[in-house]
This record gives C-alpha cells, sequence and structure tokens, in this order.
C-alpha cells in the first residue's frame, strides 16, 4: 500500500510538471499569436499579398524622330516574340528548366549556337519571373507553331511589342543612329528595372542615343495573380506604359539624301548649315550603313563586312573625323594676325616660294607655286592660298593670338550639337606642347599652325561652324540638330522662319570679316582664284570658299625633287581633300564644309562637291520658308504607330 501511495505521488508530480510546461508552450504561442495578429498583423498581410499579386513593368513605346518638315526618320512597328519565364531562383535550377525549354523549342524552329550562347547568358544575369526574349520579328507561322505547342513549352509565351523602324536608313544613319539590345555594361551603368524588360532596347548611337532619356518614355505595369509557381493565373489590373517624347530634327531630308547621294561611296563627309539660326540641314557622312540591321539585332557576317571596310562606314566622320584643316584654317590666321594689328589690310608680303627656319637650314615651301606669288596682301593671299604669305601671318600674329581667334570661330571643342560620337578636334597652344613633355613651342610650329598642318585638327562640323561664324559677319552661332520635341500628347509646329542672328557677337572688327569676305569670294569667283572651275554659274546663287589640301604623309625633299604625282600613291597616303564655303555671297545664309578623305585636292575634289551642294541647297532654301503640317504622318504605306500624331511630310517644294 505504501509503495502503491509512492507511485501515486511521483505520478502526480510528474503530471504536475507536464501539465504545467504544456500550459507554458501553450501560453507561448497563444501569446506569439496574439503578436502576430494584433502586432505585426498589417506587416504579414502585405507580404501574402505579394506573394500572391506580382506587379510586372510594360515596356513604353519609343518616341518617333522626324525631319524638319515631318518626314519621319524613325517610327515603331508591331511585331511578335517568343519569351520565356524562368520561375527558378536558384541559378543551376533556372539554367536546367532554361536548356530543356530550348530543346523543346528546337522542334519548333532552328536556333543557332549564336541564339542560344546570348539566351543563356541573359538568364544567367536576369532575375527569376523576368521574362527573357527568345526571338523577335515572329512570322505568322512560327507563331502559330509555338501556340499549337504551348502545352509542352513551360514558361513559354507569344508577346506582342514594338520593333524600331528607319524608313529612310542609310542617309540619316549616323545622324539617326540606332537602336539596340541592352548589354551587360548597360544594365551595370544603370538601375532602372525597364532595361529588363524583353525586347528592350535603347540607343547606341546618333539622336537614338544622345537624345535617349527624351526618346525612352515612361514604362507601365500590369498586377497579375500568380500561383505558389509563379505562374500567372489572371491579370488584376494594369496601368499603361507613357510612350516617350517625338523630336523633330533640323535635318532637311531631301537635302540629306541629296548630299549623301553626291558624296556616293568615296570615303567623305559634309555639312551643311544654317548660318542664321544654326540649323544643321544636312549632317552626311559616306559610305553608309543600314541602321535597320541593328534594330532588328545585326549578323555576324554584317558585322564583319561594316567593320573590315576600309572605308569605315559606321564611323561618322562629319562628328568624329578629325583631319589637318589644311589651307582652310588660313582664315584664322589671316583675322589673328588682322585682329591684332600685326598685318595691316592693304599691306603685303613677299612669296618666293619657300622659308627658311631660323636657325634650322630648313626650308618651308608653298606648295601652290614653288616658284613664289611675289607681293600680295590679305585677299590676294586668300585666293591664291600662297604658303609663304601665311607662315608670316602666323610668326607675327603668334600662337597665342591664332589660339585665341580659333576658339571664338568654334575650333578646339566640341561643338555640343546632341551627338555623342562627337570629338572635340585639337587646337594645338603653348601650353599643350609643354603639358606635353616635348621641345618647346617654336618658330617651326608657328609656320605649320598658320596654314592648318601640324597638330592642328579638326572636324568637319567645326570647319562648318567657322564658315558661319565668317559668313554671318562674326556672330556666335551654335549649330543645333534638335529643333522641338513634344510629348506624347503633344504636336509639333512648323519651324519659324528667321532672318537675323540672335547670337552674340564675337567681337571681331567688321572691317577685318569684309576682308576675309571677299578673299573667299575671290578664292571661287575670280580666274586666278584656287577654286573657279568650281564656282556656281548663276549670279544669285553664287558661292564663296577655300579649298584646302591636308597632308597625310609628309613630303620628303627626294619625292619633292621627283615630283611624285599624289595620284602615284596608294590610297591610304594620299592628301585629304577639303574645302568650305558659303552662299549666297551677297547675304550669306548657308555655311558647308566637305572633306573627302585621300581625294588628293581640294580644288579638284571638295571644291566641286561644295558647289552641287550649295546650290542644291539654295535651290531648296529650306531655311526661309514656312512648311506646312498636316495632321497625319505616314511610313511608307502604313500609318506610323505611335499614340501622337506626327507632322506629315512636306506635301511639294518649289524648285527655283
Amino acid at each position: 500500500m505504501k509503495r502503491d501511495t509512492e507511485r501515486y505521488g511521483l505520478f502526480a508530480r510528474r503530471a504536475l510538471i507536464l501539465g504545467g510546461l504544456k500550459a507554458g508552450l501553450v501560453g507561448v504561442l497563444g501569446a506569439r499569436l496574439y503578436w502576430l495578429h494584433a502586432v505585426d498583423g498589417e506587416k504579414y498581410k502585405v507580404l501574402a499579398e505579394e506573394n500572391r499579386i506580382n506587379t510586372r513593368p510594360l515596356t513604353p513605346a519609343r518616341g518617333l524622330i522626324f525631319d524638319r518638315n515631318g518626314a519621319p526618320l524613325a517610327t515603331n512597328r508591331s511585331t511578335y516574340r517568343v519569351t520565356m519565364t524562368i520561375d527558378e531562383g536558384r541559378a543551376a535550377l533556372a539554367m536546367r528548366q532554361a536548356e530543356t525549354v530550348l530543346r523543346r523549342l528546337e522542334r519548333v524552329f532552328a536556333i543557332n549556337a549564336t541564339e542560344r550562347e546570348r539566351i543563356l547568358a541573359q538568364v544567367r544575369r536576369s532575375r527569376a519571373l523576368v521574362p527573357i526574349t527568345i526571338r523577335e520579328n515572329l512570322s505568322w507561322e512560327e507563331v502559330a507553331r509555338i501556340e499549337f505547342n504551348t502545352p509542352d513549352l513551360p514558361g513559354v509565351a507569344i508577346d506582342p511589342g514594338w520593333i524600331r523602324h528607319y524608313p529612310y536608313a542609310e542617309p540619316v544613319s549616323h545622324v539617326v543612329g540606332y537602336v539596340g539590345r541592352v548589354s551587360e555594361d548597360d544594365l551595370r551603368d544603370s538601375d532602372d528595372p525597364v532595361l529588363e524588360l524583353p525586347g528592350m532596347r535603347i540607343g547606341k548611337k546618333g539622336i537614338e542615343k544622345g537624345a535617349e532619356a527624351m526618346l525612352r518614355g515612361r514604362p507601365g505595369g500590369v498586377q497579375v495573380e500568380v500561383n505558389a509557381r509563379g505562374r500567372v493565373v489572371r491579370e488584376l489590373d494594369r496601368v499603361e506604359s507613357e510612350a516617350g517624347s517625338n523630336i523633330q530634327l533640323t535635318i532637311d531630308l531631301p537635302l540629306q539624301q541629296f548630299v549623301a547621294d553626291r558624296l556616293a561611296e568615296q570615303s567623305a563627309s559634309a555639312v551643311v548649315m544654317d548660318a542664321i539660326t544654326g540649323d544643321i540641314l544636312a549632317l552626311a557622312s559616306t559610305p553608309s550603313f543600314d541602321s535597320n540591321a541593328f534594330a532588328r539585332t545585326i549578323t555576324s557576317s554584317e558585322w564583319r563586312d561594316l567593320l573590315n571596310n576600309p572605308r569605315k562606314p559606321l564611323l561618322d566622320k562629319a562628328v568624329q573625323g578629325q583631319y589637318p584643316p589644311g589651307s582652310t584654317y588660313k582664315m584664322v590666321t589671316a583675322l589673328a594676325a588682322l585682329e591684332g594689328r600685326t598685318l595691316g589690310l592693304s599691306e603685303r608680303l613677299f612669296c618666293g616660294g619657300f622659308i627658311e627656319l631660323p636657325g634650322k637650314g630648313q626650308k618651308k615651301y608653298c606648295w601652290i607655286h614653288p616658284g613664289g606669288h611675289g607681293w600680295l596682301n590679305v585677299t590676294e593671299a586668300l585666293e591664291q592660298s600662297c604658303d609663304c604669305f601665311f607662315y608670316e601671318a602666323a610668326r607675327r600674329a603668334t600662337v597665342d593670338r591664332i589660339a585665341e581667334v580659333a576658339t571664338k570661330l568654334g575650333f578646339g571643342a566640341s561643338t555640343r550639337v546632341g551627338l555623342p560620337e562627337e570629338a572635340d578636334g585639337l587646337q594645338p597652344t603653348r601650353a599643350w606642347k609643354r603639358d606635353r613633355g616635348t621641345a618647346p613651342w617654336g618658330v617651326g610650329d608657328t609656320y605649320n599652325l598658320g596654314i592648318g598642318q601640324g597638330a592642328m585638327l579638326a572636324t568637319p562640323l567645326q570647319l562648318a561652324l567657322m564658315t558661319a561664324r565668317i559668313a554671318n559677319g562674326g556672330h556666335a552661332v551654335q549649330p543645333r540638330l534638335i529643333a522641338a520635341s513634344a510629348g506624347p500628347t503633344g504636336t509639333l509646329q512648323a519651324l519659324p522662319v528667321q532672318t537675323k542672328p540672335a547670337s552674340r557677337s564675337l567681337g571681331f572688327r567688321p572691317q577685318n570679316l569684309r576682308a576675309i569676305q571677299t578673299g573667299m569670294d575671290m578664292v571661287v569667283n575670280s580666274p586666278s582664284g584656287t577654286a573657279h572651275r568650281a564656282r556656281i554659274p548663276e549670279a544669285h546663287l553664287a558661292m564663296a570658299g577655300k579649298t584646302g589640301t591636308a597632308q597625310v604623309k609628309r613630303i620628303t625633299e627626294s619625292e619633292r625633287r621627283r615630283r611624285v604625282a599624289q595620284a602615284d600613291l596608294p590610297w591610304h597616303l594620299r592628301h585629304h581633300a577639303l574645302f568650305v564655303g558659303y552662299a549666297p555671297t551677297d547675304a550669306p545664309r548657308y555655311a558647308c564644309a566637305v572633306v573627302v578623305e585621300h581625294g588628293i585636292g581640294g580644288s579638284v575634289t571638295a571644291a566641286p562637291l561644295a558647289r552641287d551642294i550649295l546650290r542644291e541647297t539654295q535651290k531648296i532654301d529650306p531655311a526661309r520658308r514656312p512648311e506646312r503640317f498636316e495632321s497625319a504622318g505616314h511610313d511608307g504605306d502604313r500609318p506610323v504607330e505611335a499614340s501622337t500624331t506626327p507632322p506629315a511630310a512636306r506635301q511639294g517644294r518649289d524648285s527655283n
């Protein structure tokens, strides 16, 4: 009995301890339940809702690009693409799922090794549940085959989207540029989630890149209900994306087409600029390329052909090409000497065919007339492009004054016209040479600079800007490519007519500018001018200008004695041919610069091109005529696909 009593007491104590533990555990669970419900309830409600509802961004339609009269230069076309959504967050499982889907897709259409590598690379860098583009521009047959096989293709879907289209690709390819796929570098440089959207394209060159912020637009979003595997069950809400702004360029498409056709397949560039407003009416670089190839993803063979072309079609020579300006720079030297009063307007300097470098025992020759021009004033020196005159004028002016005037005229720095590829050129100075750690600036450097050689480099756009500032009477006109922009609900307007420069004066004395203009007039219209054969025969369209020939390789004394002809040299060793000019001479409006790589001579090669371009420009006369805009634009025979109604292409022109 006693033993039973002890056992009962032991059992009672153990039961009490276990009961206490259970009660404590229930109390802890109850307290935790109260805490989760009453204190953290709202937090976990939000987390649960986010687990059920997924918000996905919508790709915005890209803004359109038009010329000054409403002709579409960059539009959007609807297309279909096939995407794949990976729902595995772990890298190994995601790659396994992607490879399985790709194997099954190969039964529907062929996937080459390059495509496969691109897709798998995108899987590696993308987050789970972000759609990945497999192929774009699907045909209806491909869409039908994919839809038929959808049950065997988990995560694969047909997605409508946009593709960029350039109706006039080659004439404007360097100006407008092109769009391309988002690269890993783009993702590293930006945390914008819209860059991860399937089929997203961003500007890679030209205005497409320079105006990316305006053109891209704002993404929308769609709320979808998903299951535990991340699959979409139904759409709950949608906020449409906002299209990017439309942009109107100053480019005149018919003139741009004419310039590109006139340059043909030469390795050349030309710029036409309104000297009053700064509007760039044509900016051509040849040979060109089809920017649509980049919009649809360029093939490896197409890319190799472009890279291996010795005339560099991918290089925008008008803003990226940097050349010694040669004799086109002599206006800078002349103006520097006149402004510094080290040269008089009527003062004559002697040319005996060469000068000797002091203490060097070397000769600097007069290229145009080795026998010497005799006594010349500044206008005659420009007319006949006398090197010896400008050697002496440069020595008198000094490098400091020349660099000061050159900077005012636009050399040595980017014009900031809106093209990211634009080069700065190079305006050498004493400080520049000192910083290079070489010998101090010498008189030989000044002689070279005086005729636009040596280290001096300029882009064709800078040459056109210099010409415009001389032609308009010394006003600091700035080149511009973007005339206007409007949001998706805005309207682009016709450009106003402007007859007088609104920009500030550069402070040059009028009589000095008139002397430069007279000399440029004589270059073309005087029988002894270096470009007389390239004059415009119609008096009311007459142009003024300056020829230039820039050395690519140094001419040795032996070659000079043997009179080696440029035409006998390999193409890549021949001189560059340059010409700058403006028209009409009595009321300057249009400035032009032409550079033909390895074209041998400015008067023979570049001047005739500039003549035809300036003549056609004046016939079209885009800066003086207000254009008309209609209520709808067109892309070929198809309506332009955008949320904004664009201006129409021009409804005809006068031909004068």
